[in-house]
């Protein structure tokens, strides 16, 4: 099941999802690929939802067995599908 970017942020602690792509390689979010790929978050990669922060950003995910700490807008620059 595809997830729009919108309702990324409705994903809940416990919930999986795959990387199904980056964000295009526009000149401002070259460096935001690139920490995307240096956490492990490449295209196929699942990972699950740990938790939100209090007030709901950032999130923390668990990939590759590495918890790992990313704000919502690094998050939406993502496609992704439940798993």
């Amino acid at each position: 099941m595809f997830v729009a970017n919108n309702v990324l942020s409705q994903l809940t602690p416990g919930k999986k999802a795959r990387v199904r792509s980056f964000p295009s390689t526009k000149q401002g979010q070259r460096s935001l690929r690139s920490r995307l790929i240096s956490v492990g978050l490449t295209p196929g990669t699942e990972f699950e939802v740990v938790r939100y922060a209090p007030l709901g950003d950032p999130v923390q995910i668990n990939v590759r067995g590495l918890l790992v700490a990313l704000r919502l807008f690094e998050m939406d620059a993502l496609s992704l599908e439940l798993v």
